[in-house]
């Protein structure tokens, strides 16, 4: 595979800034109240589409509450809500582990800190950013899902496929303002016109400074 190229400092925050203004509705795309309710469906929709997590959550959380409700579950119990999700028995285990853990360590409450949201089975650093965005509007880095990935390569923000090392290539070159909207704002872009396989590049407002490093060059 050829070596990616990547954008200056100053293209890079070039191309931020129309897909900025292009997608500045963009907004994180799964539905929650609470940061229980966000806790669990994070966990839920780890490769599975947004519109089955959305569809399943209104009568799960009209159950489930709090950490000491899902903690109290059995596995049956919350599979008949979750069972639409992808790995639905592996997912199950995790929340209730999860809320265990939060009922217990936690007092109840979802944590507000990245060390300790980390510390919890199923919550990586994405997820983590996730909560601390969207649940308490604590902003410490950037979520970095399989659209950030794709896209940041592909655009030419990072040349590292490992989420940490993307998550550091972006938050030099995204405006700390951002950071709370980037990752919708490539998802957005990458449902409307940067498609994972045939990606609309003719079409596309980055067209003259994208790299377009692994699309084929006739696109």
């Amino acid at each position: 595979m050829a070596q990616p190229l990547l954008l200056s400092k100053d293209k890079a925050k070039r191309a931020i800034g129309f897909l900025e203004e292009e997608y500045k509705g963009a907004k994180y795309y799964l539905n929650f109240k609470t940061p229980m309710d966000l806790l669990v469906a994070a966990i839920l929709s780890a490769q599975t589409r947004d519109i089955i997590v959305n569809e399943i959550t209104p009568e799960l959380f009209k159950k489930y509450k709090t950490a000491k409700d899902y903690a109290s579950a059995s596995e049956s119990e919350l599979l008949h809500y979750v069972k639409r999700v992808t790995f639905p028995e592996n997912k199950v285990k995790h929340i209730i582990k999860t809320c265990r853990m939060v009922e217990e360590k936690f007092h109840g409450k979802v944590p507000d800190e990245m060390e300790e949201l980390v510390s919890l089975p199923g919550v990586g650093r994405k997820t983590a950013n996730t909560i601390l965005i969207n649940a308490y509007g604590i902003i410490e880095g950037i979520p970095v899902d399989t659209w950030v990935i794709k896209l940041s390569y592909r655009i030419g923000f990072s040349e590292n496929k490992n989420p940490d090392k993307i998550e550091q290539d972006l938050m030099r070159i995204v405006d700390k303002s951002h950071w709370k909207d980037i990752a919708y704002i490539l998802k957005a872009h990458g449902h409307k016109i940067c498609h994972s396989t045939l990606p609309l590049c003719s079409r596309c407002i980055l067209k003259e400074i994208c790299p377009k490093n692994g699309v084929d060059e006739n696109r």
